[in-house]
C-alpha cells in the first residue's frame, strides 16, 4: 500500500490547496465578477453615471518632466452626461464602419473615443447589445486613444487634447477609404492627419508636419490610452489585467490596476521598438510608435481631476526646417485579443513580441500549443467541445508510457500483497527492518512505490494550461457544445439542487452543481474504486470523499475543463482496466462496489 500511500498523499495535498484557493479566493471574485457585470449592464442600460468629467475643451498643461505627454487639466467639475448619446453629441464626428467596428473618432482632440466590436455580445444571447470598448472621457467608463504634440508655445499652437481638427468632407472611415484631418495653427504649422484601418482592430495614424514658417520648428509627439474604469474582473490572479508592454530590451512590462495604484508610474528604459496599452481579459488597446525616432514610455495611475489609468509614451523631438515637412507614424490596436489576428500583426507589421498582449501564463510552452491544437481541431470539427474531446484523446496518448508504467507498477504491487504482507507480520515489531525487507522486494521484483504520482504530478500542469486556455482566449468565449452548454468559458448553468431548472427556484454560486460536474465526480469515484480501499482509516476517508469535495470545488470552473476532466477520467479507467487485466492483476472496481451495498457486520458486544 505504500504506491497508494504516495498517490494518496499528493492528492490531499493538492486538494487542500485547491480547496482553500478555490473557497477563499476564486469563488469570491467569480461571484464578485458576476454581481459586478450585472450592475454594469443595468448602469449602461438606465444610460447613468456619477462624478466629474474633463471638459471636451480641456487643454494640456506643461510636462511634469523633459519628454513627458501632456496630460488633460483638472476638470472643471460639471456632471457627467445623462447618457452615451449625450457624450458622444458634445464634439462632431467622423464615422468608423469596418466589418469589425462601429463607432465614431471625436473631432475634438482626433480621439478614438467610440468604438464597439460589431462580433461580440454582452452574453451568449446574440441579441444582447454588441460590446462597447472605447467610450468619451466624459463618461465615468470613458476610454480613449489619443495621438498629438507638445512644443515650445512659441511655434504656435499643436495638436492635443482640445484642438479641433477638420475633416475634409464628409467621410466614412472603412477600410478602403482612409480619413484625412487638417490643423493648422498661426504660425505656418500645418498638420494633416490620415487615418487608415484594416478590416480587424488596427488603426495606422500617420501625420504630416509641414513647416510654412520661416524658423525651425521642434516638436515632440505623444500618444496615450487612458482609462477612467477598470475591469469587474480585475485582481484574479490567473490572469493579467493593467498596464502591459514590451519595450526595447526590457521585455514583457506588466502592472496590474491595483499596483499601479500604489506605484503610481512606472518608466521603462527609452527605446525605438516595442509597444504598449491596457489590457483587460479579451480585450486590449496598444500603441505602437514608430521605430523612427527613440521614444519614452510610462505607465501611471493619475489621480489630478477625475483619476485615471494611463499607457503613453513620447518621442524625442523632431525639428522641421521651414518649408519641409515630417512624417510620424502610430499603430493604434483597439479590439479582442484573437490570437491568429494578433501573431499576424507581429510578422506583418514587425511588432516585437506584439502576442505577448495575450496572457499565456507561466506555462505558456504548453498553453500555447494547447490552444493551437484546439484550434486547429476545432476547424475541423466546428465544436470547441469536440475539440477538447479529441484534445484529451492524444494527451491521453501522450502520456501513455508513463500510464502504462504507473499501472504497470500498480498491477505488480497488488500481485506482491501477500508477501508484501507477510513481510510486514513477520517484523511488525520492528519498522526498520519490516522497510529494508520491503525496499528488497521492491528491488528484488523491480517495483517502483513512487511511480503512480508521476504523471498525476506532470500532468498538473497541462490541466492548468487547458484551464488557462479556457479562461482567457477569447476563442472560447460563448463557445457552445451541446444541449445546455452554450458557453465552454463559463460554468455548467444548471443545479442538481432545483432538479437541473425543473424546480421554479435559483440556488447560491456554490450549490450549482450541474450535470458536467456530477458526471466528472462520478467518473472519479468510479476511477479511484479501481484500487483496493486503503486499510488505514485516514487514507480510506479521503478515497471517499475525495470525489464528493471535487465536485463541489470543480462545478465553479469552465464547463469545457470540467468535460475534459470527465472524459479524462473515463478515458483513464479503460486504460487502467485493459493494463491490469494484461498483468493478471484483479480490477477491483466491481469488488469495491458491491462493497458499498452490503451490509456492515454488527460490532462484538
Amino acid at each position: 500500500m505504500d504506491n497508494n500511500r504516495n498517490l494518496f498523499l499528493t492528492i490531499a495535498i493538492s486538494v487542500i490547496i485547491l480547496t482553500l484557493w478555490q473557497v477563499f479566493y476564486m469563488q469570491p471574485r467569480i461571484d464578485a465578477e458576476r454581481e459586478a457585470a450585472r450592475i454594469e449592464q443595468k448602469a449602461a442600460e438606465a444610460g447613468q453615471g456619477a462624478g466629474n468629467a474633463a471638459q471636451p475643451g480641456e487643454t494640456p498643461v506643461a510636462p511634469a518632466q523633459p519628454g513627458a505627454p501632456a496630460t488633460p487639466a483638472a476638470p472643471g467639475g460639471a456632471a457627467l452626461p445623462a447618457s452615451r448619446a449625450d457624450a458622444l453629441a458634445l464634439s462632431k464626428r467622423v464615422k468608423i464602419d469596418t466589418p469589425s467596428l462601429a463607432g465614431s473618432i471625436s473631432l475634438t482632440g482626433g480621439r478614438i473615443d467610440d468604438l464597439s466590436l460589431k462580433n461580440y455580445h454582452e452574453t451568449v444571447d446574440k441579441t444582447s447589445p454588441i460590446i462597447a470598448l472605447l467610450n468619451p472621457g466624459e463618461l465615468a467608463n470613458g476610454y480613449f486613444a489619443e495621438t498629438g504634440y507638445f512644443a515650445d508655445p512659441s511655434i504656435g499652437a499643436v495638436p492635443g487634447p482640445s484642438t479641433s481638427w477638420t475633416a475634409e468632407g464628409e467621410q466614412t472611415l472603412t477600410p478602403a477609404t482612409p480619413v484625412t484631418l487638417t490643423f493648422v495653427n498661426d504660425k505656418g504649422l500645418t498638420f494633416k492627419r490620415t487615418i487608415a484601418v484594416d478590416g480587424k482592430y488596427m488603426f495606422t495614424v500617420s501625420d504630416t508636419v509641414t513647416n510654412g514658417g520661416a524658423t525651425p520648428a521642434v516638436v515632440n509627439a505623444y500618444g496615450r490610452a487612458t482609462r477612467f474604469d477598470k475591469p469587474s474582473a480585475a485582481g484574479i490572479w490567473v490572469i493579467h489585467e493593467g498596464m502591459i508592454g514590451v519595450v526595447g530590451d526590457e521585455g514583457l512590462q506588466e502592472v496590474t490596476f491595483s499596483d499601479m495604484e500604489e506605484e503610481k508610474e512606472v518608466k521603462p528604459t527609452k527605446t525605438s521598438e516595442g509597444w504598449l496599452g491596457i489590457t483587460d481579459k479579451y480585450w486590449g488597446v496598444a500603441l505602437v510608435p514608430s521605430a523612427k525616432t527613440p521614444w519614452q514610455g510610462r505607465f501611471s495611475y493619475l489621480t489630478d481631476g477625475r483619476a485615471r489609468y494611463q499607457a503613453d509614451f513620447s518621442t524625442d523631438p523632431l525639428t522641421i526646417a521651414p518649408g519641409a515637412s515630417e512624417t510620424v507614424e502610430t499603430l493604434v490596436f483597439a479590439g479582442a485579443k484573437q490570437s491568429a489576428e494578433i501573431s499576424a500583426y507581429e510578422d506583418e507589421r514587425a511588432i516585437k513580441q506584439f502576442s505577448l498582449l495575450i496572457d499565456w501564463g507561466w506555462f505558456y510552452f504548453i498553453t500555447k500549443p494547447m490552444y493551437w491544437l484546439i484550434d486547429t481541431l476545432y476547424k475541423f470539427f466546428g465544436n470547441f467541445g469536440i475539440a477538447i474531446l479529441v484534445t484529451t484523446v492524444i494527451v491521453k496518448g501522450l502520456f501513455f508510457p508513463l500510464a502504462n508504467k504507473q499501472y504497470a507498477s500498480m498491477a505488480n504491487m497488488k500481485k506482491m500483497q501477500p508477501a508484501m504482507e507477510e513481510i510486514r507480520a513477520k517484523y511488525a515489531d520492528d519498522k526498520m527492518r519490516q522497510q529494508q525487507e520491503l525496499l528488497e522486494l521492491y528491488k528484488r521484483e523491480k517495483i517502483n512505490p513512487v511511480a503512480g504520482c508521476w504523471p498525476v504530478l506532470l500532468q498538473i500542469p497541462v490541466f492548468f494550461a487547458l484551464y488557462k486556455v479556457l479562461y482567457v482566449t477569447i476563442e472560447m468565449r460563448h463557445a457552445p457544445f451541446f444541449g445546455w452548454i452554450q458557453d465552454l468559458a463559463a460554468p455548467d448553468p444548471t443545479s442538481v439542487f432545483n432538479l437541473f431548472g425543473l424546480l421554479p427556484f435559483g440556488v447560491p454560486a456554490y450549490l450549482m452543481i450541474g450535470v458536467w460536474p456530477l458526471l466528472m465526480g462520478i467518473t472519479m469515484f468510479l476511477q479511484m474504486r479501481m484500487n483496493p480501499t486503503p486499510p488505514d482509516p485516514t487514507q480510506a476517508m479521503i478515497f471517499t470523499w475525495m470525489p464528493v469535495m471535487f465536485t463541489f470545488m470543480m462545478a465553479a470552473f469552465p464547463a469545457g475543463l470540467i468535460i475534459y476532466w470527465a472524459w479524462n477520467n473515463l478515458l483513464s479507467i479503460a486504460q487502467q482496466a485493459i493494463i491490469m487485466k494484461r498483468h493478471g492483476a484483479k480490477i477491483e472496481l466491481f469488488g469495491n462496489l458491491a462493497t458499498l451495498f452490503k451490509k456492515k457486520p454488527e460490532a462484538a458486544k
